[in-house]
C-alpha cells in the first residue's frame, strides 16, 4: 500500500566558514526516491528554511553519467519540489510513515540544532513510523529524543559517513564535529565497513547508511519495512 514519507533535505550551502558550496547529495536523493517512487510511495521534501534546497555542485559533476541521477534531475515534478521544500511548521508528523535524512555536508551545519525537524522525526517515530537516513544525514539523528529521555539511537545498531571517510575526503577540519564518534557518544552501536562499500543498518524501525554507495540499498531497505 503507498506510504507518504518526508525527504529532509538541508538548507545550507557553504562548507563552514569557506566559500565552497555544499548542499545535499545527489545520488542519496535520487537514489532512495527512484525506488520508493517505484514502489508507488508519496514523497514530501522538507528543509529546515524551506524554500529552494540548495544541491551539492560536487555531487552533480562526480554522478553527472549516472542514469538514476540523470533522470531525476529531468524530473519536473522532483525538481518543482525541491526548489520549494515545505517548512517544518508546515508538516504533521502524523501524516507521514516514515523519514528519510539525505547526506552531503550541508545537514552537518543545519539538522544537529533543529528542534523542528527532530519534534517531526520523533513523532513519526513514536507514531510506529519509520526513520531512516544515509551518508551525513544521520546527524539528522544526533537531536532525536523519545519522549522518555532517551536518544532514538540509544543502543541501536547505526552507521553512517565514518570518520575515516571523512579524512579520505579531507573535509574533516571544517565539520563542527566528527560525525561517528558523536553518533558513539550519543549511545549508538556504530557499524562501519570499508570505504566507500555499501553498508546498511536496520534496527527496528531505525534504517541508516554509511555512504553514497549505500543509498540505493537505504531506500531498498525503507520500501522493504513500509
Amino acid at each position: 500500500m503507498p506510504a507518504k514519507v518526508l525527504f529532509v533535505l538541508t538548507s545550507h550551502d557553504k562548507l563552514g566558514v569557506s566559500d565552497h558550496k555544499t548542499g545535499w547529495y545527489l545520488p542519496e536523493v535520487a537514489h532512495p526516491y527512484h525506488v520508493l517512487k517505484a514502489k508507488g510511495h508519496e514523497i514530501t521534501f522538507v528543509s529546515p528554511k524551506g524554500g529552494k534546497a540548495p544541491m551539492d555542485p560536487g555531487s552533480g559533476e562526480a554522478f553527472k553519467d549516472d542514469q538514476i541521477c540523470k533522470n531525476f534531475l529531468a524530473n519536473k515534478e522532483a525538481m518543482a519540489a525541491i526548489d520549494n521544500t515545505r517548512k517544518p511548521s508546515e508538516i504533521k508528523a502524523s501524516d507521514f510513515k516514515a523519514i528519510f535524512y539525505a547526506g552531503g555536508h550541508g545537514p552537518m551545519f543545519d539538522l544537529p540544532q533543529n528542534q523542528e525537524i527532530a519534534k517531526i522525526g520523533v513523532g513519526i517515530y513514536e507514531n510506529g513510523g519509520i526513520v531512516s537516513a544515509v551518508c551525513h544525514g544521520p546527524v539528522g539523528l544526533v537531536p532525536l529524543k523519545l519522549s522518555n529521555g532517551d536518544h532514538l539511537i540509544k543502543g541501536k545498531k547505526i552507521t553512517a559517513f565514518t570518520n575515516e571517510e571523512e579524512d579520505g575526503v579531507q573535509l574533516m577540519s571544517v565539520m563542527p564535529f566528527p560525525l561517528e564518534t558523536r553518533l558513539k557518544e550519543l549511545g549508538g552501536t556504530f557499524v562501519a565497513v570499508d570505504m566507500w562499500k555499501p553498508n546498511v543498518q536496520v534496527d527496528g524501525r531505525l534504517i541508516t547508511g554509511q555512504n553514497p554507495a549505500s543509498a540505493t540499498p537505504v531506500g531498498e531497505a525503507l520500501a522493504k519495512l513500509l
